[in-house]
């Protein structure tokens, strides 16, 4: 069974989320609080999936995420964030996190979010044959999911290597944000396309020598993104 965690301190909300994701299938872990959510995630290494409230006692959730992105990169990141706090959604994704859901939400959102991270994490596919891609002074291998320039390794979340890989399957062609949101968040994403602007600017700041001038990741002005390595 896949195991989640929910770190939300309000304790109404946080039952009518783990009894909707028991409902969907899913193993629940639940935190109060940002130390008890990472404890939590020490003891249960098996979590796939963090759902991250922003308001804590303890400390916010963005230092939680970080956090997490500090010792792991696989697992998939989801904040909670106010309707009205755009700020929120933008920094939740520059500290690691893969995808927001805005309060109030419903449960078939925020399981239809958690469903597409699992798929994304290959928790229901068999593991694919190795493919390298090798473009300019990068090297993705397919099978380990690695990501390396110049020879070292460059530490990756998962939405940030399914946008490499898509980038590296068409070396020079321009993107659509749309067409990116497609084909790493589904085709069933309900979200905005702010998300890609905003993990392609953490992807820069990780791929490029100059992330103010970028080179690998060109930007198509009023349409999308081009790779060029």
């Amino acid at each position: 069974m896949k195991k989640v965690l929910i770190l939300e301190d309000e304790l109404n909300i946080r039952s009518f989320v783990v009894i909707n994701l028991k409902r969907a299938g899913y193993d629940v872990v639940e935190a109060g609080t940002g130390q008890e959510a990472l404890d939590q995630l020490q003891e249960h290494p098996e979590i796939g999936v963090a759902i991250l409230d922003i308001m804590l006692p303890d400390m916010d959730g963005f230092e939680v995420c970080r956090r997490i992105r500090a010792t792991n990169k696989q697992m998939g990141v989801i904040m909670l964030t106010a309707r009205t706090q755009e700020m929120d959604k933008i920094t939740g994704l520059m500290t690691g996190a893969d995808d927001y859901v805005t309060k109030p939400f419903s449960p078939a959102e925020l399981t239809a979010r958690i469903d597409a991270l699992f798929r994304r994490l290959g928790a229901e596919t068999p593991a694919p044959i190795m493919e390298v891609f090798a473009q300019g002074p990068f090297v993705l291998n397919t099978r380990n999911h690695t990501l390396e320039k110049n020879g070292s390794r460059i530490k990756l979340t998962q939405v940030e290597y399914a946008i490499v890989k898509l980038f590296m399957q068409h070396p020079g062609k321009p993107l659509a944000r749309e067409d990116i949101l497609a084909a790493v968040w589904g085709s069933e994403y309900e979200g905005d396309l702010k998300i890609v602007d905003v993990n392609i600017r953490r992807l820069r700041v990780k791929l490029e020598d100059d992330a103010n001038k970028p080179v690998y990741i060109a930007t198509v002005w009023g349409f999308g993104y081009k790779w060029g390595a």
